[in-house]
């Protein structure tokens, strides 16, 4: 696995964002918010040199409790996604890669490692089916949503696009979002490496270890 060392500022050159169509193809929106990429392997972790503030922000978790992402995650390894449940590819695979990847620590590490799935869809990933959801992934996850407004700010801060949801011709309601797991570090509370869509749950479990620590993988 290779990591590549980048600088925020050398990738948030263009305006256009490509976001992932679950179910569909990519697509390009015109927003302002800068997407993060030039990874030289979609499986690669790349670790910035200038590290993303975590979002201040409140939402509501599955348990419809106002959840504090920044307070509740403080001093602790974090991954964050932004994602929707009704996606029926990427979002959970990649909840399913990082899944298994978690089990593969050893205990105190699982304990220590909190994973953030924040929904792109609010308006149907209410606390209750978010909850359902990611309890078949892993049942220590988090879940929260809230309102968009709030998500899509909190996702542009880290340099992820995301639209809000709307329905297809067909019927079908898709959600545009970034595809990128961010983690953040315990030592520093900072986003510092970045994950693309196609990171595998081979890239994870060798790369969480040193998450845990806050090393670079």
């Amino acid at each position: 696995m290779r990591t590549t060392r980048v600088t925020v500022a050398a990738l948030a050159v263009a305006a256009a964002l490509t976001l992932t169509a679950c179910g569909g193809e990519s697509a390009k929106t015109t927003g302002s918010v800068n997407q993060i990429s030039g990874q030289k392997k979609a499986s690669s972790a790349t670790v910035l040199d200038r590290p993303f503030d975590k979002p201040d922000v409140v939402l509501t978790d599955t348990t419809g409790k106002p959840w504090n992402l920044r307070e509740q995650t403080k001093g602790r390894p974090t991954l964050i996604y932004f994602g929707y449940t009704n996606c029926p590819d990427v979002c959970p695979l990649t909840m399913s890669n990082v899944a298994v990847a978690k089990k593969a620590l050893p205990k105190e590490d699982q304990d220590k490692l909190q994973v953030v799935f924040v929904t792109t869809d609010p308006e149907r990933d209410t606390p209750d089916s978010l909850g359902a959801w990611l309890k078949a992934q892993d049942p220590s996850f988090i879940g929260l949503t809230g309102d968009f407004a709030k998500i899509q700010a909190a996702a542009r801060s880290l340099g992820i696009g995301i639209e809000a949801a709307k329905k297809e011709a067909d019927g079908s309601v898709v959600s545009m979002h970034g595809a990128q797991v961010i983690a953040f570090s315990p030592k520093t509370d900072e986003g510092y490496v970045l994950y693309g869509e196609g990171t595998t749950v081979d890239d994870y479990t060798k790369d969480l270890p040193k998450i845990i620590k806050g090393e670079n993988p």
